[in-house]
């Protein structure tokens, strides 16, 4: 990343000048989506709720069933103080009657059978929604539960020509991307499917269920009556919600979207590809040796350079703040330097010295050797 900031920033003004007058370009893309999303909001809902119904058949509400019938004597189950008011109101069922004893032998008496009864308002709505539930599931299984699911392809064709001073520059380019984002929950939704089913089955399993069922009761239809029941009682009120639900939610859960788009971009876009035009260009002319630049450009882009630096470490750097950094290595760099100089000089100066030294000493043995002879 850095190496393509720097070719940015070490391109001269000229030539970026250059480029964007000259630069001609034109951008076409296309785009092809097929999605699909599976709404599972009605499977959670009756995920939910389903306990609650297993409350209501498990402690279903009941009344008792009063069955009179007229019997023989000898039939009789059970007489009650009901059964003694018929008679005297009915004398023709006494066959004999002992007015010294007091004794009245009916020959038939009027019998009551009490028996519980699960056919209530209330159970009929349970009984009526799990129905609903059953045939709801039914409707939903027939459609496409592959879930969630994305197709997706794309391609940009770029064309474009610009010159940089005397250098004519072309650019052809051509990018297709395909998606296929497979993210589908389908198996999922079955196994939820089935073991909701399951749990159905059981509550159609319950004594309640099975009663009504035998009876052939009627289905209650909507709008739901608001008994004190119904009203007061939670398992009760998240039935209703389920009812409702599922009178409002008829529509499929399965829904696909088919889009096909294509175009000629002059926007940001187009713009983005321009620049990226400019910088294969840089990576291109980064093969060739370094271009001699203007010692006034080369200075100038140093100072860029360090400044962008500093305030990359820390933007909280006031001009003053940045004059001092720079000063004090101004400083510390140009003493270092004068005295690495002044080193350098005092060591060839030594070195100057020391082969006169030695040259003037073989001189003065050469001419004492030539005096002796």
């Amino acid at each position: 990343m850095n190496n393509i900031i720097n070719l940015y920033n070490n391109m001269s003004e000229s030539k970026k000048k250059s480029f964007d007058r000259s630069v001609k370009s034109t951008l076409n893309v296309t785009k092809h989506t097929n999605s699909g999303v599976y709404d599972d909001e009605w499977l959670t809902k009756m995920e939910e709720t389903i306990r609650y119904l297993d409350n209501i058949l498990r402690n279903p509400n009941r009344f008792i069933i009063n069955e009179e019938e007229i019997v023989k004597i000898e039939l009789a189950r059970r007489i009650t103080v009901d059964s003694i008011k018929h008679l005297s109101r009915n004398t023709n069922f006494i066959q004999k009657y002992d007015p010294d004893t007091g004794e009245v032998k009916p020959s038939k008496i009027l019998n009551i059978n009490k028996e519980e009864s699960f056919n209530t308002y209330e159970n009929r709505f349970i009984y009526t929604l799990i129905n609903n539930m059953k045939m709801y599931i039914d409707r939903k299984k027939k459609e496409n539960i592959e879930g969630t699911f994305k197709k997706e392809k794309k391609a940009l064709e770029y064309r474009g020509t610009a010159k940089v001073n005397k250098e004519k520059l072309e650019l052809s380019l051509q990018i297709k991307s395909d998606l296929n984002d497979d993210n589908a929950k389908g198996d999922d939704i079955s196994a939820r499917i089935t073991k909701l089913e399951e749990k159905i089955t059981d509550l159609c399993s319950a004594p309640t269920y099975k009663d009504l069922a035998r009876l052939h009761v009627s289905p209650v239809t909507s709008p739901i009556k608001k008994t004190n029941l119904i009203l007061k009682n939670v398992n009760f009120q998240y039935a209703v919600e389920l009812w409702n639900y599922m009178q409002t939610h008829m529509e499929p859960s399965s829904k696909n979207q088919n889009k096909k788009d294509g175009y000629e971009d002059n926007g940001a876009l187009k713009q983005m590809m321009n620049d990226s035009f400019m910088l294969d260009y840089l990576i291109m002319n980064s093969m060739d040796e370094e271009e001699e630049k203007p010692k006034e450009e080369l200075q100038n882009m140093v100072a860029s350079n360090t400044v962008n630096q500093l305030l990359s470490i820390s933007d909280n750097l006031s001009v003053e703040d940045v004059m001092k950094l720079i000063g004090d290595e101004y400083v510390k760099v140009k003493y270092q330097k004068v005295v690495d100089t002044s080193a350098i000089a005092k060591k060839y100066k030594e070195a100057i010295e020391l082969y006169m030294a030695k040259d003037h000493n073989l001189k003065v043995r050469k001419h004492e050797r030539n005096d002796e002879q």
